[in-house]
């Protein structure tokens, strides 16, 4: 039996990339497609994500669709809506990313750099696909825009010298990633997608481009990630990507779910600071469409269940010590309880380090941050005598200085994102161990 249409979840997209190379103006121009175009009937509105429906993806590639002889099965694209390295570290399941896909945005004219790098890395680590976003297309040197059209046709009325001088600049961007280990080409060039980095040039200023991006998204995912795509009716799975608190709704969570169903009133499992949390689902969330917000303390609207892949808050009790990153499974009986605990449980532990062994103590502010430290510390052979989620508190500078006494150069702590308590920065003054604190890993 061929898949059907109904089968097949949406891909979840993610976008990263340099520091003003064009991130969020490029997530901002896709969002606004979606909000221009919102369907009845269809969630259109995620917490922490932007659906874009198959219909719109239609609309805007109509053309490029028929030129490139396929037709959309997926019932759209949800993109994360926070770009970076902190989100997509979020987005971690066991042995890989929620993310199916990645767009990494590369400033045409700046080429690659530490932050895309860092991108790279982070994306290999977590074996995820990605495509090139050559953005700010509309800066090449005498390159007329047409905003909104699709690369394809816009480059056939280009004058040829302003092509060449596209080109020169795409193949420095070819020269770079092959230095990490990818062959990569501008995308209407590439003859095997599965051995080839796409490049599309875009503008996320005039949405030139943009067309070409949504269809090799779309047709690259439904092509060669079918299995991945297709939705079990089971109870959820999904990861925390934020730890919130919000008036009238205590503490609660955002969630994507990439897989199976959630409802209301279902028995989760989320990992904590400590030891994995059980709840129960007292409401999922999405937010209201902002032309239906009369009240702001009205900012949501409650539903009954979801179904793959959704952005939602759960509003649950005693989520006090969720944290971000860590996985949420639901579950279906009592039997199952036991066996879905200790995979959590599992899948924490993996990532924490709690040893007496010389070396650094690393402090960070979600699961998944914390995870891309000590992957980074570990390349770098950098010894690791604790690695946990939090603040740094008077014990981690204890143990800090008990290192310290022994060898001076590991008696130090690194803090990601996070605060340093009173009585830590009075230890360590008292004692003289350093704390290194940043909120970007590169820097640390």
């Amino acid at each position: 039996m061929g898949l059907t249409l109904t089968t097949l979840r949406q891909p979840i997209v993610v976008v990263l990339g340099h520091v003003d190379h064009g991130k969020t103006t490029l997530l901002d121009r896709i969002r606004g497609t979606a909000v221009a175009a919102r369907e009845p009937g269809a969630i259109s509105q995620h917490i922490g994500a932007s659906f874009v429906p198959s219909s719109i993806i239609e609309k805007l590639c109509g053309n490029l669709l028929k030129m490139f002889k396929f037709r959309i099965e997926i019932p759209g694209l949800l993109f994360i809506d926070t770009p970076g390295h902190a989100a997509f570290s979020n987005l971690r399941r066991r042995g890989g990313s929620i993310a199916d896909i990645a767009i990494l945005v590369v400033d045409i004219m700046d080429g690659v750099k530490p932050q895309t790098v860092e991108s790279i890395e982070i994306l290999r680590a977590r074996k995820t696909p990605f495509v090139v976003a050559a953005n700010k297309l509309d800066l090449i040197r005498g390159w007329k825009s047409q905003p909104g059209k699709s690369f394809i046709e816009s480059i056939r009325t280009a004058d040829p010298s302003v092509v060449r001088l596209l080109d020169e600049k795409v193949y420095s961007i070819v020269g770079a990633l092959a230095e990490y280990r990818f062959n990569s080409e501008r995308y209407d060039r590439v003859r095997d997608f599965t051995k080839t980095v796409a490049i599309v040039p875009v503008s996320a200023k005039t949405g030139e481009g943009l067309p070409d991006l949504l269809a090799v998204l779309t047709g690259l995912t439904q092509q060669y990630m079918k299995k991945r795509l297709i939705i079990t009716a089971g109870p959820a799975k999904g990861a925390i990507l934020e730890v919130c608190e919000d008036v009238g709704l205590g503490v609660n969570v955002n969630a994507i779910i990439y897989d199976g169903i959630l409802r209301k009133n279902d028995t989760i499992v989320l990992g904590g600071k400590k030891e994995p949390i059980i709840a129960k689902v007292k409401a999922i969330l999405i937010p209201k469409p902002l032309d239906e917000i009369r009240d702001p303390r009205e900012k949501f609207t409650e539903i009954r269940e979801v179904s793959a892949a959704v952005g939602v808050k759960i509003v649950a009790s005693g989520l006090e010590e969720a944290i971000a990153g860590a996985p949420i499974y639901g579950v279906s009986s009592k039997d199952e309880l036991k066996e879905v605990l200790e995979r959590v449980k599992a899948e924490v532990e993996s990532i924490r380090i709690l040893t007496d062994r010389e070396g650094i103590i690393v402090k960070a502010d979600t699961l998944g941050s914390l995870e891309a430290l000590v992957e980074e510390l570990k390349k770098s052979d950098i010894p690791i005598r604790i690695a946990d989620v939090g603040d740094v508190s008077k014990r981690d500078v204890v143990e800090a200085s008990i290192v310290k006494s022994e060898d001076l150069k590991f008696g130090v702590i690194l803090a990601f994102n996070v605060k340093i308590l009173p009585d830590a920065e009075e230890e360590a003054l008292k004692t003289g161990v350093k704390i290194f604190q940043n909120n970007v890993i590169y820097r640390l």
